[in-house]
Order: C-alpha cells, then sequence, then structure tokens
C-alpha cells in the first residue's frame, strides 16, 4: 500500500467538516489481479434521495521540483483511476483535491485550463491549515 500524501489528514479533516462519511482509507479498485489505491472513498447522505452521494478523492501536494510535471503525474493517474471506477462504481465520482494555492498557481494558470476542462477533471480545493474544502468544482 503507498504512503499517505503529505495532505492526506489535512483533506480526510475537511471532508468531514464538510459532512461527508469517510468510507475507505485508502479506497482500493481491485482489477483483474492487480490493486490501485485512491487515497479516500467517502459518501454523504441526500435528503431528497434514498441514497447517499459517493465520491473517491486523490489528492496531489504538488510539491515536487515542477508545478507542470506534477501535474502530468496527476492528470494520468486521475484519468486511470477515473477509467476503472466507472467500471466498478459508476455511482462513485472522483475528485481531484489540491491545495487552493495550487489551483490558484498552476491549475488555473493558461497551460493547464484546456487539459482541465478537456478531461473535464473533477477539482476540489481546500485549506490545508484550516482544514476546509474551499471550492468544488465539476
Amino acid at each position: 500500500m503507498p504512503a499517505k500524501d503529505f495532505y492526506h489528514d489535512n483533506v480526510r479533516n475537511a471532508l468531514v467538516k464538510d459532512g461527508w462519511t469517510i468510507t475507505h482509507d485508502p479506497y482500493t479498485i481491485s482489477f483483474g489481479q492487480k490493486d490501485v489505491f485512491v487515497d479516500i472513498g467517502a459518501e454523504r447522505p441526500i435528503a431528497a434521495q434514498k441514497h447517499g452521494e459517493k465520491i473517491a478523492v486523490e489528492i496531489k501536494s504538488f510539491l515536487g521540483a515542477s508545478d507542470i510535471r506534477e501535474l502530468e503525474m496527476a492528470v494520468g493517474q486521475y484519468v486511470f483511476y477515473r477509467s476503472l471506477i466507472s467500471r466498478l462504481e459508476p455511482e462513485r465520482k472522483l475528485f481531484l483535491a489540491v491545495p487552493e494555492s495550487v489551483f490558484i498557481n498552476t491549475l488555473n494558470e493558461a497551460i493547464a485550463r484546456p487539459v482541465m476542462e478537456d478531461l473535464r477533471i473533477a477539482l476540489i480545493t481546500f485549506n490545508p491549515k484550516q482544514e476546509v474544502i474551499v471550492r468544488w468544482i465539476g
């Protein structure tokens, strides 16, 4: 099992504060003989429906030397996980969670916006110090 991301506990706490119940930590995807691990799986009851809303959250810190390289890796992992989740649990939506500063300084830049839009990457931005969700996109 892979090591937890630098901001794992911050995002976990932010999701709980936002009304989510953590159901998987990590959320394991088994396909054939291999397993991969999305950081967190969560559910939130929806009053108007009989079933809950389900999400999986892949957390990325972007602490490496190159934000563009980090973006390339995050996008590849996100698309890979989304493809598997859509086959195994299509009602679960995958989100990429990044600190708000990464969204502002990298994902909202001209070079990243077309990729984020074209691939319809759902985002959660969070404040790691306050452990709160700042925005949901997608």
